[in-house]
């Protein structure tokens, strides 16, 4: 079985490669970075999500990139200025270029809590508001041939774009302070759920799943 993943280089990415890895699927990773995965059954492709897909793709190990039966989408920037040409416009690109493939099961983004309740650069909001719009459009275009489309919203995740928070004490207490848990996900978490949404999972489609430890429900009631 094959997976293309796009930005496997590090963080959430690298997390899910390296699920997909253990459980024995050939796993493809897209990204502008080098490889930080050494696997038999790893094929790494140095590639811009926001350029065109070539015909015929080879990784670097001269392995031939398959048509996949999961493809995750979970490349991006937090760079306010590139967000909608890489987040939203590059992940489109990069799907289209894949959903044509008949051993297609299922399709799976990587959004952000951020896309919920507004709470981060306005560029970056809003191409993920927009990874998630998209996400319910393609559910609806794929549902014919039985193929699953869906999204997950993390809110914090300790991986190396965050490191200027968890460095800091002051500033990584007051975002653990913004959740029910007190505490942020662990990349492997949203790999566990990548997994199960797109290898388990039969019956879930055009959904958003948030994984935030209850940020988002987080309320201070006053009465």
């Amino acid at each position: 079985m094959n997976v293309i993943i796009s930005g496997t280089s590090s963080g959430i990415g690298l997390a899910i490669a390296r699920k997909f890895l253990a459980d024995g699927f050939e796993v493809f990773g897209f990204d502008s970075a080098e490889s930080a995965i050494e696997n038999e059954r790893y094929h790494h492709v140095i590639h811009d999500i926001r350029d065109e897909i070539q015909a015929r793709l080879v990784a670097q190990d001269g392995t031939c990139v398959p048509d996949p039966d999961y493809l995750i989408n979970n490349a991006g920037t937090q760079d306010d200025a590139l967000a909608i040409d890489v987040n939203l416009e590059g992940t489109i690109r990069f799907t289209r270029a894949f959903i044509d493939s008949s051993a297609l099961k299922s399709v799976l983004f990587i959004a952000s809590a951020s896309a919920r309740n507004g709470a981060e650069f306005p560029r970056y909001v809003a191409s993920k508001a927009g990874v998630v719009g998209y996400m319910k459009n393609l559910a609806l275009q794929l549902a014919p041939r039985g193929i699953t489309v869906n999204s997950i919203s993390p809110g914090g995740v300790v991986t190396p774009i965050n490191d200027h928070i968890m460095k800091s004490d002051e500033l990584y207490t007051a975002v653990k302070a913004e959740t029910l848990l007190g505490k942020w996900a662990q990349p492997e978490e949203i790999a566990d759920l990548a997994y199960f949404l797109t290898v388990t999972n039969r019956s879930i489609t055009g959904e958003d799943i948030l994984i935030d430890n209850g940020e988002m429900l987080k309320s201070n009631f006053i009465w």
